[in-house]
């Protein structure tokens, strides 16, 4: 499996790209700015983007995906419980100061334990509440690998005081959809160095096994 993760303006939001060598054929997750360079690396890995998936509907998390629609003509997918959220990104970045750029509706809603299939690659997408009402992580399980979007950090876990936080909820999503996973899971987070859940059951602040 192709695995391609960076920063992007204008917070950091970790972005990733996710390729199958065999068909092609990717997945962009979160590209929450600088479309033109995300659109390189793509050409760059030879692919083509067929899908386009948010962990959660804030602004950092978006920014281009607007444009990577435009480009890519991609599926636009969001978990329901965050459309309020979607239809606000204006309003977010007008309260962060950031310029908005207009994304139309996603073409598609996600939910819990949907099949993610990239290619010959097989995922699975799993509702983790907490950090927004539809806050999602994606898991790859035969490469051992979870985008974890902003619901857990290395040593941290997703803000809960922001639109639809709830820290009970994420708190139960760590312990009972992530920790459970194979403890070599390689977890890239939506701001920050990736960590693995191993490291996190064991050594969380916020959120022990």
């Amino acid at each position: 499996m192709i695995v391609k993760s960076f920063p992007v303006p204008p917070l950091g939001c970790n972005c990733s790209i996710i390729g199958d060598p065999i068909t092609k054929r990717a997945i962009v997750v979160d590209p929450g700015g600088a479309h033109e360079r995300i659109l390189k690396d793509v050409q760059d890995l030879g692919l083509t983007v067929v899908s386009i998936l948010h962990t959660h509907a804030h602004f950092d998390h978006f920014l281009a995906s607007g444009e990577m629609k435009k480009a890519t003509n991609a599926t636009l997918c969001l978990h329901p419980d965050d459309r309020e959220l979607w239809e606000m990104l204006e309003i977010q970045c007008r309260m962060f100061g950031v310029p908005y750029a207009p994304v139309p509706l996603p073409d598609y809603w996600l939910h819990d334990e949907e099949k993610l299939i990239v290619g010959g690659i097989e995922g699975v997408a799993l509702h983790t509440p907490g950090h927004t009402p539809g806050s999602m992580c994606f898991h790859f399980p035969g490469e051992k690998l979870l985008l974890g979007g902003d619901t857990l950090f290395q040593g941290s876990i997703g803000r809960t005081d922001l639109w639809g936080g709830d820290f009970e909820a994420i708190e139960r999503s760590i312990r009972e959809r992530l920790y459970t996973l194979d403890e070599v899971t390689r977890v890239i987070t939506g701001h920050g160095p990736e960590t693995q859940i191993g490291i996190e059951r064991e050594s969380n602040q916020f959120v022990r096994a």
